[in-house]
């Protein structure tokens, strides 16, 4: 098995020619990719008659399905409503997921709020762990939840605090955003040897398994140095963002590890996700070279 590639949501080239997301799955896998991710950002709103029907031409297309819940999610808010409305939000986007036959729901770690970094993630793991315990109760335990590292530095989610919050329970599988820790890094984590140190840390932590598996957003970021993630930006973009694709491409398949690489590029997430995987496969080829 080797890594998987796919879009965000859909690119403005798709956009251009259909109408429905439900022409997805055909139109991915024509233009030569294998995962979708559907984007519930603002919100789950998607009928279960339409969930169903996308799930079966992703099934007959041979597209692996995620799902991103959500934006408003904040695991590190104790108030009681908050709560409420997080595990109703997570709730309602497993129950979509399992329409579709997604097997990944992608949720944000959530703000700070004025707390320490130590308090927040504390309450998040709190959170989650509740959070579990309300899938579970409600048949959709099986749904692996993702935490995704986050972009801007006054926001709970870097490496080592989504890893912590993953290490609660082994069906949590880390959603690791390089652009994102890229941007919070303020361009420091990027190239071939922080992307072993980051994998290495990920295998640490969680296993050879759950590690060789991660699902991962990768794309081109603009940041400001006084917070981190500013906006998402293309591969063609002028302007020298990062991180750069090619050294993590060659790590991985280095590890021979089978990741899930969604690209979120502002626009061109289909295209800069073909390219991601021709990089990919060429790094596979070279590596299989030096083998033998």
């Amino acid at each position: 098995m080797s890594a998987r590639f796919g879009p965000a949501g859909n690119s403005e080239s798709f956009s251009k020619v259909h109408k429905s997301s439900l022409a997805a799955p055909e139109w991915i896998r024509d233009f030569g990719l294998d995962c979708y991710e559907y984007q519930c950002g603002k919100g789950v709103r998607v009928k279960k008659e339409t969930a169903l029907q996308l799930g079966e031409n992703a099934r007959k297309a041979g597209i692996a399905l995620s799902l991103h819940a959500p934006y408003f999610i904040n695991l590190a808010n104790p108030d009681h409503e908050s709560v409420r409305k997080n595990n109703g939000y997570v709730l309602a986007s497993c129950a979509l997921a399992e329409w579709m036959g997604a097997s990944r729901v992608v949720v944000h770690t959530g703000a700070l709020m004025g707390r320490t970094r130590r308090e927040a993630l504390d309450i998040a793991k709190g959170g989650m762990s509740a959070l579990l315990t309300v899938l579970d109760a409600a048949g959709l335990g099986h749904i692996a939840l993702c935490p995704e590292t986050m972009g801007k530095i006054n926001q709970l989610g870097d490496l080592e605090e989504v890893l912590e919050l993953c290490a609660l329970d082994e069906r949590l599988i880390p959603c690791i955003d390089f652009g994102h820790l890229y941007a919070r890094s303020l361009g420091a984590d990027d190239g071939r040897e922080a992307f072993s140190r980051m994998l290495d840390r990920v295998e640490e932590v969680l296993g050879p398994d759950r590690a060789s598996t991660f699902h991962s957003h990768f794309s081109h970021i603009e940041f400001t140095l006084g917070g981190g993630e500013k906006c998402h930006r293309t591969f063609d973009d002028d302007g020298g963002y990062g991180p750069d694709w090619a050294p993590l491409a060659a790590e991985t398949a280095r590890r021979g590890w089978s990741p899930t690489f969604i690209c979120e590029s502002a626009g061109t997430q289909a295209e800069d996700a073909l390219t991601m995987k021709r990089i990919y496969d060429q790094k596979v080829l070279e590596h299989d070279v030096k083998q033998k």
